[in-house]
């Protein structure tokens, strides 16, 4: 009955993320977890717990996967939900380490130390490892709940790390609604986070611009057929022509479905001659070939010069294979296209376009704060770039999404998000959608830009804070408890020597 629980409340924490954003959930839920795992009386039993919470929660969040594995890697839906499976069942041992520490650790704390002191820290440390471990997954890492909630204005401090923190030290307090000072500390915790959403960290810079984000809707069983490539060229050119007012146009990752070598000729050099005349910048994905390697670029064209970007912080499986020496036959198997890339060696992703710096990175780089944030202090906005077609019609978009908008709210900048089949939207520098596009619809998003320039605490200090606080509570504890044997020591020792005497 507990896994059963357990199990239901992680599957009751999708709602709390896009497109349902229903953000206290995640802190009943996670009250919940944590009455389960103070009612297990073994290891084992938090152990499971703990799994059927993330089972729960990977089971409902990330089943699109199979969509991905089926409909677009040529595996057959058997395979593909075999394999989704799979991916669930270990991602959800990240979980079952959090219940298994706490239970071991809480028996050294009061109930109300191990809710608020112990839970959040162990909570957030485990987020870090999944965010981390073999490249990361941070997909439904708890902070992102938050985006249009009071906790959002601790964004520029702590991050979105720093916000799973404070969601998981709010479920402590509920855990302790009997008490007075619970409710207090829910109070300043919240009435905070809505105090922060007000203030501003950064300046704006520069004159704002016009930019336009053109998608495509391009199916993506259709993206790499040869006779699709002169069907695809002309919509985005007829797209791009119809917003002949904004200075900045930007198409999706790998919008061009070709090499950069078989189309320089006849559409980049024309259409970087054309850029020029009308004295505006375009930004295309494309894939690069040099010298027998394969990039996943963003290239510029038009008045601010060719410049590129090549994605840094590839898709394990889907853009690579690690040991690929030995896991050929799966590439083999899973037939996905363009999975066989090289990454991009920039330390800073930042180009220059309309006038202003921007960060660019591509679709799955977002989900990492510190990708984004090589960018800053340089980059006046963002840009990320998706093909989000590989999820077809599933939650994956909506979170995608919703990861954008932390990014922006981390940073205070703006954040121009072009997806092929959607959502494309522009987010403002506080993370809210200021133009967007239903998905699965061709169109253009145009908006006003502005620019900032300054640093926000957590893009000063990246994750530095939260892990120094983690640590100084971990090193706290240690002596306390140390201090706290030894004293207990001396009383035994004390009380032999008066008893012999």
């Amino acid at each position: 009955m507990h896994w059963l629980i357990a199990f239901a409340a992680g599957a009751s924490t999708v709602l709390a993320f896009a497109p349902y954003g229903i953000g206290l959930v995640a802190v009943l839920t996670l009250a919940l977890l944590y009455w389960q795992l103070n009612q297990a009386e073994t290891i084992r039993q938090a152990l499971g717990i703990g799994y059927a919470f993330g089972l729960g929660l990977m089971g409902f969040g990330v089943a699109w996967l199979h969509n991905s594995i089926s409909q677009f890697g040529g595996v057959g839906p058997v395979a593909a939900i075999a394999i989704t499976v799979l991916f669930i069942t270990i991602v959800s041992l990240y979980f079952a380490l959090f219940a298994g520490i706490y239970h071991t650790l809480s028996r050294y704390f009061s109930t109300r130390a191990a809710l608020l002191g112990l839970a959040p820290l162990l909570w957030v440390s485990v987020e870090a490892l999944r965010s981390w471990l073999f490249t990361g997954f941070p997909w439904l890492v708890i902070g992102y709940s938050q985006t249009d909630l009071p906790l959002a204005g601790y964004a520029p401090i702590v991050g979105v790390l720093g916000i799973s923190w404070l969601v998981a030290l709010s479920a402590g307090l509920l855990h302790d609604w009997r008490n007075r000072w619970s409710w207090a500390g829910q109070v300043i915790l919240w009435g905070l986070g809505a105090f922060l959403t007000q203030h501003t960290w950064t300046q704006p810079t520069g004159e704002p611009f016009q930019a336009s984000l053109i998608q495509g809707n391009i199916a993506q069983q259709h993206k790499w057929q040869p006779s699709w490539y002169q069907k695809t060229i002309q919509r985005y050119r007829r797209l791009t022509e119809q917003v002949a007012d904004s200075e900045l146009v930007i198409w999706p990752e790998t919008a061009i479905p070709a090499y950069n070598t078989q189309v320089e000729t006849s559409l980049l050099r024309p259409l970087h001659a054309m850029l020029q005349v009308q004295q505006r910048d375009l930004l295309t994905g494309i894939v690069v070939k040099q010298n027998d390697r394969y990039y996943n670029a963003m290239i510029s064209l038009g008045q601010s010069g060719r410049q590129a970007y090549y994605k840094r912080h590839l898709v394990p499986f889907g853009e690579y294979l690690p040991g690929k020496t030995w896991l050929q036959p799966i590439l083999d198997f899973i037939r996905i296209p363009m999975s066989d890339f090289s990454a991009g060696t920039s330390d800073k992703p930042v180009l220059r376009l309309a006038g202003q710096l921007a960060g660019v990175d591509i679709c799955y780089e977002d989900a990492f704060a510190r990708e984004v944030m090589r960018a800053l202090p340089e980059a006046g906005y963002l840009i990320n770039a998706s093909n989000d077609a590989w999820f077809g019609d599933s939650l994956a978009p909506h979170q995608h999404l919703q990861i954008a908008r932390m990014r922006a709210q981390e940073t205070e900048r703006y954040l121009l998000r072009a997806t092929n089949t959607g959502i494309s939207a522009i987010i403002n520098a506080k993370g809210q959608i200021q133009q967007q596009a239903n998905q699965f619809t061709t169109a253009a998003v145009t908006g006003t830009i502005q620019p900032r320039q300054g640093m926000t605490p957590y893009t000063i200090w990246g994750d530095n804070l939260l892990i120094a606080f983690c640590m100084f509570i971990f090193i706290w504890w240690g002596f306390t408890k140390s201090v706290s044997e030894y004293l207990v020591f001396r009383a035994k020792l004390n009380h032999i020597f008066f008893r012999r005497i």
